[in-house]
């Protein structure tokens, strides 16, 4: 593996984004929905940076099997607890690549009419695009790299790695 991203640049780049969202929510709370397994450590470590209230839930999907590459299937394997009608959601999503799964999962949600829907991502991959979508706030973008740490795994391990690592 090969460091890609330290956990300092991670750091920064996280209360970077969390000042930012803060100022765009300001004077409303947020129902933080992140999306499972991958984004667990950037939303707490993002919710905790925010001034704004927040809320939390979770959404599992399955998308990538046990490979390195998306199938394009996407399936909810654990849907919200959390009604979202009336609410200003942020879904948390760990890094978009193809686009299918932020984008399977924006549309299902705007369906249950909340206030205001917005995405975050901490690493966007354009050049493995297959859908066009564009998160509204961006932490990183890399090379179309296979990337684990910090929450991302490869079959369930690497996640507790503090940077972001490339997968040779």
């Amino acid at each position: 593996m090969e460091l890609l991203i330290t956990e300092e640049e991670v750091q920064r780049r996280v209360s970077s984004l969390a000042r930012k969202i803060s100022r765009d929510f300001a004077g409303r709370e947020v129902l933080l929905v992140g999306i499972l397994k991958g984004a667990f450590i950037f939303m707490a470590d993002l919710a905790r940076k925010m001034t704004t209230p927040v809320k939390v839930d979770f959404v599992r999907l399955a998308s990538y099997g046990r490979g390195t590459h998306s199938s394009g299937k996407v399936k909810i394997t654990k849907d919200l607890e959390t009604s979202l009608r009336g609410k200003d959601v942020l879904l948390v999503e760990d890094v978009v690549d193809t686009g299918f799964t932020l984008n399977y999962l924006f549309h299902r949600l705007q369906a249950r009419r909340p206030r205001s829907l917005k995405t975050v991502s901490l690493l966007d991959k354009p050049g493995g695009r297959k859908i066009d979508f564009q998160a509204d706030y961006i932490g990183f973008t890399i090379e179309n790299h296979f990337v684990v740490g910090y929450g991302l795994d490869y079959n369930e391990a690497y996640r507790n790695l503090r940077g972001i690592y490339v997968v040779k």
